[in-house]
């Protein structure tokens, strides 16, 4: 497709965002999609389960067969369950799986300007809760395996679609990715898997800027620090008291900076991103690029965003504090929370002696809370890139594609540390507003929901046909 002729595709779209006639394939994900949102899937009220039957009763009514279609509930979790469907290939390739989570994190009414759990078409957006987390991904997946089906393409591998529950609590023991990893592996076994993480940057006028591909993330692990203390009357204290060894441990840490870091993905991240910046930031993130890297232009970037901080190292950050048990007591125990994002390849193990290293003091013991999944980085191969690349190219011509490392973290590290390569490509393009994900009044483009979901289809379809 021509600069022209996607300049009136995308006319037409956003002319559908106004109010005019949508397509048929976009009337049937704006259903899809509003049923989906209106489907309370929090963890305290809603159900998981009832939005996995829901999409499967659609993909039944497009012609997939029972045996097609699972609908698996974790023993204990009867409202924490997950869809998965297949379309069957020729086999020659290992399958291609789209996942994408349907859980959503709480959203008070009283808090929001409209109802989170209505969907709301207003001057071009769509709010509601999960209307960009992760709604409209799973929509999107579903949407596209009923056009796949009715298309009846010439597969050279399955297509699998798993929509999961719980990726937003953490930790979970009914996570459906992790529970579909070890229960179900062969399920969902694939080769390359589409999730949620990538997505692209619109500037002030609406203009797309970058397309971002995720490839990896932080391993998300979080430790107790402890003092425990005889304690005794706060009339007569002493030096020894637990919350001053704990208090000063924290100050430490927090003067603290893990190592420097790029791996192949980072490292890419800025050297296409220094030719998409200009000034003083371009000639920063090129600066760091050397060996050693140019501490003062590191110093710069981190004042721009603490994000560029979190992609080049591993951080530890004290979140919560509980101590002493009366005003009148000297404290018998002092604990706080650190939660560390650990750089994909860094032990788990590693970082907690660095913890008891830098805290240096053997009265503060350190202990885990929850185990992190270590999580390798994916390869970004040829195939791979060559198809994200070139339909990227095909709908956003010249604007460059760029490779990531999230600094949070999806269920991408279950699939990753199982050897099912996973990787964050949506096609939906936020502007700097953000999308309010996990906040007030979350939203996404009426445009770039529609592109996202064209994207998609796009790149499935190429991926699950090409020889």
């Amino acid at each position: 497709m021509n600069k022209a002729t996607w300049w009136l595709a995308g006319l037409a779209v956003a002319s559908a965002a106004h109010g005019a006639e949508l397509t048929p394939v976009q009337q049937q994900m704006r259903s899809i999609y509003q049923e989906l949102v209106e489907t309370n899937t929090t963890n305290s009220i809603g159900s998981c389960t009832v939005a996995a039957q829901k999409m499967a009763k659609r993909l039944k009514a497009g012609g997939f067969k029972d045996s097609e279609l699972q609908v698996i509930v974790p023993p204990g979790g009867p409202k924490k369950g997950n869809l998965v469907a297949r379309l069957k290939g020729d086999g020659s390739k290992k399958p291609l799986l789209l996942l994408a989570h349907i859980d959503v994190v709480e959203a008070n009414r009283e808090d929001w300007e409209r109802d989170p759990f209505k969907l709301v078409e207003e001057n071009g957006m769509f709010y509601a809760r999960g209307a960009s987390d992760d709604k409209a991904m799973a929509a999107s997946f579903v949407n596209n395996m009923l056009l796949y089906k009715k298309e009846k393409l010439p597969l050279k591998r399955d297509i699998i679609l798993a929509l999961t529950c719980d990726e937003e609590m953490v930790p979970s023991k009914f996570d459906g990715a992790e529970y579909l990893v070890n229960h179900h592996r062969a399920l969902i076994d694939a080769e390359i898997a589409l999730n949620e993480g990538g997505g692209g940057l619109l500037d002030k006028d609406g203009k797309p800027v970058r397309h971002g591909i995720q490839a990896g993330e932080k391993v998300y692990q979080s430790f107790q620090l402890e003092v425990t203390n005889p304690g005794g009357h706060s009339s007569a204290p002493l030096k020894d008291n637990a919350i001053y060894h704990l208090a000063d441990g924290l100050s430490r840490l927090g003067q603290f900076a893990f190592p420097f870091k790029l791996s192949p993905v980072t490292r890419a991240f800025y050297e296409r991103m220094a030719k998409v910046e200009t000034g003083q930031v371009a000639q920063d993130m090129q600066a760091i690029l050397q060996d050693p890297p140019d501490q003062a232009a590191l110093d710069r970037l981190y004042a721009l965003s603490p994000s560029h901080n979190s992609t080049v190292r591993t951080t530890c950050v004290a979140t919560k504090v509980d101590a002493g048990h009366a005003d009148n007591a000297l404290p018998q125990r002092a604990r706080a929370t650190v939660n560390c994002r650990i750089l994909p390849g860094e032990p788990i193990a590693e970082v907690q002696a660095t913890l008891q290293r830098v805290v240096a003091d053997d009265k503060i013991k350190i202990t885990r809370i929850g185990d992190g999944v270590d999580g390798p980085m994916p390869p970004m191969t040829p195939t791979l890139m060559k198809a994200v690349e070139a339909i990227s190219n095909d709908m956003w011509p010249g604007v460059p594609v760029i490779p990531t490392m999230s600094t949070g973290g999806t269920d991408g590290r279950f699939l990753n540390n199982a050897g099912i390569w996973t990787y964050g490509i949506s096609g939906m393009f936020h502007g700097p507003e953000g999308s309010g994900a996990h906040g007030l009044n979350e939203h996404i483009r009426v445009k770039s929901l529609y592109d996202g979901q064209e994207y998609l289809y796009r790149l499935g379809k190429r991926l699950a046909t090409e020889q």
